[in-house]
This record gives C-alpha cells, sequence and structure tokens, in this order.
C-alpha cells in the first residue's frame, strides 16, 4: 500500500530525482514537490531537482515561488535522463500537461487527477481526493517530517486554493490535512500568500471574459480573446461561476500556439471532466474533475480554417468551442435574455 514509509523505502538506495512538475505549475504541484523533495532528502537521497515547463504567470504562483524562495530548474530531456529516478507530482502521464517525451519511463506517480494508464512502479493515484498535497501532507506526517514551517504553509495554501478554500471538491483527507498542519503554520506567509497583487493584463482579460459571456440555461460559457496570462482563465472561470443561476461555467482563450480552457461546475448532473473530454479529446487534451477540468487545444487546428487575421481566428475558435460544448452539455442555441 502507497504510503510514506513505502515511499522511503523506494527512494531509499538511489542516489539523484528528478521531480517534474506538470506545464504551468500551481501551488498543488509546486507544494507536493517540495514535500516529495523533503522525503527523498530524509532517505539520503543526494541530489534532488524539482523541474517545471511552460510559465509560472499566476500572481498567486509567482508569490508562492518568490515568498517560499524556491529552487526550480528549467525542464530539459538531458535532466531527466540523469536521475536516478523521476517523479511526478500532480500529473501522471509523459507528454500529457508536461513535456515528457511519451513513452518515457517514469518510477514515481502521485497524483489526485482522474486518469487511465499510469505505469509507474511506484503509484499514488487517489482521484477521490480534493488535492496532491493532501496526499504529501499524509506521508509528512507519517514519517515526522512536518517541522518547517514553510513547508506546512505552503501545502495548506495548495489545499486551499486547489479547493477554493475548502468549498469544491474537498473530502474528508483535506480537513484531515488541514489539521495535521494547522500547528505548524506562519500564519503571516500564508495570508501574503493568499493576497498578492494583481496584474493590470490579468484583470483586462478578466475583463473581457466578463463581456463576451453568453449564458444558456445555468450553463455559461466565455472567453479572453487574445491574452498572455494563463491563469486569468481559472480566475475568470472561478469569478464568473458565481453569476447568479449559473451552475456550469468554461471559459477559454487564445494563448500563443494553443487553445486553454478551464470549467467550473457545481451541477450535480455534469462531470465537467468528463465533458472537455469528450468534446474535445479528438483534437487535444482535455479532462479533470466533477467540479473543475481544464484543457489544451492546438491553435493550428483552427489558423488553418481561419486564415491569418487575429480577429477572424478568434471567432473561428468562439463557432467551433462553443458549438461542441453546446452540443456536448445538450444546451439551447438561444441564450438567456440579460437583465436591463
Amino acid at each position: 500500500m502507497p504510503s510514506g514509509p513505502a515511499l522511503a523505502e523506494f527512494l531509499t538506495g538511489h542516489d539523484s530525482l528528478a521531480i517534474v512538475c506538470h506545464n504551468n505549475p500551481d501551488p498543488d504541484s509546486l507544494a507536493s514537490a517540495m514535500a516529495l523533495e523533503t522525503v527523498a532528502r530524509d532517505a539520503d537521497v543526494d541530489e534532488v531537482d524539482v523541474l517545471y515547463s511552460g510559465t509560472i504567470s499566476h500572481q498567486q504562483n509567482r508569490a508562492f515561488v518568490n515568498l517560499l524562495d524556491l529552487d526550480l530548474t528549467r525542464f530539459s530531456v538531458d535532466g531527466l535522463d540523469a536521475a536516478d529516478l523521476v517523479a511526478f507530482v500532480d500529473h501522471s502521464r509523459p507528454g500529457a500537461n508536461n513535456e515528457v517525451p511519451a513513452g518515457a519511463g517514469v518510477d514515481i506517480v502521485i497524483d489526485h487527477h482522474a486518469a487511465d494508464g499510469i505505469d509507474a512502479a511506484y503509484v499514488d493515484h487517489r482521484a477521490d481526493v480534493g488535492a496532491t498535497a493532501t496526499i504529501m501532507t499524509e506521508y509528512l506526517s507519517d514519517l515526522d517530517l512536518l517541522d518547517s514551517e514553510a513547508l506546512a504553509t505552503a501545502l495548506m495554501f495548495a489545499i486551499r486554493r486547489e479547493t477554493l478554500t475548502f468549498l469544491r471538491g474537498a473530502t474528508n483527507a483535506e480537513f484531515a490535512a488541514a489539521e495535521r498542519l494547522h500547528g505548524h503554520l506562519d500564519a503571516g506567509l500564508l495570508r501574503n500568500l493568499a493576497h498578492p497583487d494583481v496584474s493590470e493584463s490579468t484583470v483586462d482579460a478578466i475583463s473581457d471574459a466578463i463581456d463576451n459571456r453568453t449564458i444558456r440555461g445555468s450553463t455559461l460559457l466565455s472567453h479572453t480573446g487574445w491574452t498572455t496570462e494563463r491563469d486569468a482563465l481559472p480566475q475568470a472561470a472561478d469569478y464568473l461561476s458565481e453569476v447568479e443561476g449559473v451552475e456550469t461555467c468554461i471559459v477559454f482563450g487564445l494563448i500563443d500556439d494553443t487553445v486553454e480552457l478551464s470549467a467550473r461546475s457545481t451541477d450535480s448532473r455534469v462531470h465537467v471532466g468528463q465533458v472537455l473530454d469528450s468534446a474535445f479529446s479528438d483534437v487535444g487534451s482535455a479532462g479533470g474533475h466533477r467540479q473543475m477540468a481544464g484543457g489544451q487545444l492546438p491553435l493550428g487546428l483552427f489558423a488553418d480554417l481561419a486564415g491569418s487575421e487575429d480577429d477572424d481566428l478568434v471567432e473561428m475558435v468562439e463557432t467551433i468551442v462553443s458549438r461542441r460544448l453546446t452540443k456536448q452539455l445538450n444546451l439551447s442555441t438561444r441564450e438567456n435574455k440579460k437583465k436591463e
């Protein structure tokens, strides 16, 4: 059975470990990597590298890295090949939300996202918990390694963020983890992590999502158009999901060469991860949990149809994405009347 002692035993006798975060890592991935590094060093693994790819653009993610002074390394295949062991935290399959070549060997997987086909020597995959940081908190507690205020605070913040302050997808395991962490927290650091400055570009992207919204029944669809703020999408989805009468909210945006999607749902009839997977698995990577999900679609699929004009491309993406979601969610094609 996966456990802190079992993981420590698995790590013992190895000299180096590469911990791979998913693309554009969030606090759940980063805090889980910090915890795994702690377990590895306690098991006498001399060299531990935390690898990431993509960008760390969300203001809370940037604050997380800066305030905790995290030592991160840009992902490279060479860095992967040099390690005795390779671990995935908060994701599970090579080539899916990471830059690890498909088919590459992975030794350790610790994740809470729904996924099939996980292949590793050590696997702790719990799709029934709300955060990977919850699993790592349990490990540290089992190994009596919860003595760092910074690490405990990082894990608590990750659990709070992943569960929308225990209001979305939180289980008994998250509350048990919070109880374990509570006595080790740095309250000032937790407040600073929770309230970072917001960039004007993020505000602009959220504003565009507000302006572009359409509501059909209890479902809200919107987009930011072109944006450089990848992490504005989940923030927009969180905000717009609070609109009166809305139970499912899906926001997408065009970022570099990708269409990014972020989805939220409180509708018991809708598993939003399955909705995105069914709607877009033939053209990209999409999926997640019942209440929270995301996806990435190659923009080139749309560019070939729309031509070279940016506005035409946004319109084409909006048409195709909305059409697929409308069909998958069985929505009326008629938009709700907006209140005057």
